[in-house]
């Protein structure tokens, strides 16, 4: 499979993953059983796949968007509440954080660790009022979405003119041999390690899956061009490693 770059249908947030699910309907209720049941090994999982940075980088990426005190943020997919607790050191209250996603073992983690608001919901089906948020953010959350042209509608109606969407997520580099040395690194020695140290499978699989949506996701330029094809302005991405991207795209005034 390849990625889907110059595909008429580029807004699908990735080419279907043989092995986990061929048909589409079936993807949103995979992905929530596949986070319920590893939810509890998901922060060693990132803690390894990040090399001990991933908090440094998550706070360095909201606060070049400007996330501050007093800010709402609404973290989409919030799973654990990894990107949450680095918008909650920068708004600083606790009430102006709020966490959704599909996953209710995910939600239960964050709401326990941070004790912010959170809500089970999907990308696609936020119940929130319009115009609510001076931010939505989403770490890494891209590569599990089964709409994104509707996720990204879902953001840009809860956010205040003005507000931007943070979004934090991988795709395989496009040099052969960063891409060979990311296989080796992801695609290997971590799903072994995930393994070795928690000793159960599951986090192996979660690793794998997380390696195969990488593999197969669409590369910048195209996921910034969804972007402004749904009605984001002002879309800007850096990258990392040509592995990790950071966009940034603000709701018109």
């Amino acid at each position: 499979m390849s990625n889907v770059e110059g595909s008429p249908d580029a807004a699908r947030s990735q080419a279907l993953v043989d092995g986990y699910y061929t048909d589409p309907e079936r993807r949103p209720s995979f992905v929530r059983d596949m986070f319920n049941r590893s939810a509890q090994h998901y922060d060693l999982v990132n803690q390894l796949f990040s090399l001990g940075s991933g908090a440094w980088y998550r706070r360095f990426c909201l606060r070049q968007a400007g996330v501050g005190p007093g800010m709402l943020v609404v973290d989409v997919a919030t799973g654990t509440g990894l990107l949450a607790r680095e918008a909650l050191a920068l708004a600083g209250d606790r009430s102006t954080v709020i966490g959704a996603d599909v996953s209710e073992a995910m939600l239960a983690i964050a709401q326990r660790n941070l004790g912010i608001p959170v809500i089970q919901a999907t990308a696609e089906a936020l119940p929130l009022v319009p115009g609510i948020a001076d931010f939505v953010t989403m770490g890494y959350a891209l590569r599990h979405m089964a709409d994104l042209n509707t996720a990204l509608g879902e953001a840009l109606r809860i956010l205040r003119p003005g507000g931007a969407i943070v979004l934090l997520e991988m795709s395989a580099p496009r040099n052969k041999f960063a891409r060979m040395l990311a296989t080796l690194f992801i695609g290997l020695v971590l799903p072994g390690l995930s393994l070795l140290i928690t000793r159960d499978a599951r986090a192996r699989t979660l690793m794998q899956y997380h390696w195969q949506t990488i593999l197969n996701y669409m590369p910048p330029d195209v996921v910034m061009h969804v972007m402004r094809d749904n009605g984001f302005d002002s879309v800007t991405c850096k990258s990392y490693l040509d592995l990790f991207h950071h966009y940034i795209g603000r709701k018109p005034l």
